[in-house]
């Protein structure tokens, strides 16, 4: 069966114009019209059903998910605006709002993956151990062996530099490529959910870039010693970066290791 003919039969309506949207590099994403108005963004891959329960965890700040159905997945559609502060702002209060949310154990309960970037999220019993086993370490055997040796020496050190806490809701890959802002509002788009600290969002939020002063305003303050975790936990998506893209991302990785002092 064809995806229009798929589509056309979990909608009960007829398929009028597909629009290929860019999805990053690793999913295939369009904009759906259908003949009786309704329009839906479009999504196919081998874990949209994992990616529906993502986007229902996070609630009204997700465009709902409406259909899904083996490998196909459709979601409100919003038609994309130019940032403003007011945007910035909403973006932070829902982000703290999101992180404020506790759950019962670190991780996820289903793995994902960044294409073919297996993420585990199996339980770990603290926030070091999972950082560690579930984020570092499954790189090391894609790594040259000085840079895996460095990563050993700052796995070491973990449960001395992160803190015990309460696991917090994340996004998991919180660019600025999965900032959406429509109708007067910011939307997050291609979760990769899991509970952890919740400076891991806006570590990656900052990796290549940072919000304007006035996310700031709307999330208020950090935690002492944000900023010396910020590259330990930048260090994960620059080596998923390198995994997925290749050794221009190992500059990146060292640059992270040394600020991190490993």
């Amino acid at each position: 069966m064809t995806l229009t003919a798929r589509i056309e039969a979990l909608t009960g309506s007829r398929v009028a114009r597909i629009r290929a949207l860019h999805g990053g590099d690793l999913s295939e994403v369009a904009h759906l019209t259908l003949a009786d108005g309704r329009e839906y963004a479009c999504k196919t891959g081998p874990l949209v059903v994992v990616e529906e329960r993502m986007l229902e965890a996070i609630g009204d700040t997700a465009p709902a998910p409406r259909f899904v159905a083996g490998d196909l997945l459709l979601i409100d559609y919003l038609p994309e605006e130019p940032a403003t502060p007011a945007h910035w702002r909403d973006l932070g209060r829902a982000l703290r709002a999101q992180h404020d949310r506790e759950g019962e154990a670190f991780g996820w309960p289903d793995a994902y993956a960044f294409g073919p970037v297996a993420i585990p999220n199996d339980p770990a019993p603290d926030w070091p151990s999972f950082w560690a086993e579930r984020r570092l370490c499954p790189s090391l055997p894609f790594l040259p062996p000085d840079l895996a040796k460095r990563i050993e020496v700052l796995i070491a050190t973990l449960p001395d530099r992160l803190p015990d806490l309460r696991p917090s809701l994340l996004h998991g890959d919180l660019w600025t490529g999965n900032v959406h802002f429509s109708g007067g509002r910011a939307w997050l788009i291609d979760p990769a959910c899991y509970y952890g600290h919740g400076e891991v969002d806006l570590a990656m939020l900052h990796l290549f870039g940072s919000p304007p002063a006035a996310f700031w305003d709307g999330y208020g303050a950090t935690e002492p010693g944000y900023d010396e975790r910020q590259p330990i936990y930048q260090l994960w998506p620059a080596l998923v970066h390198y995994r997925l893209f290749g050794s221009g991302y190992a500059g990146m990785v060292e640059r992270l290791l040394s600020a991190a002092g490993a």
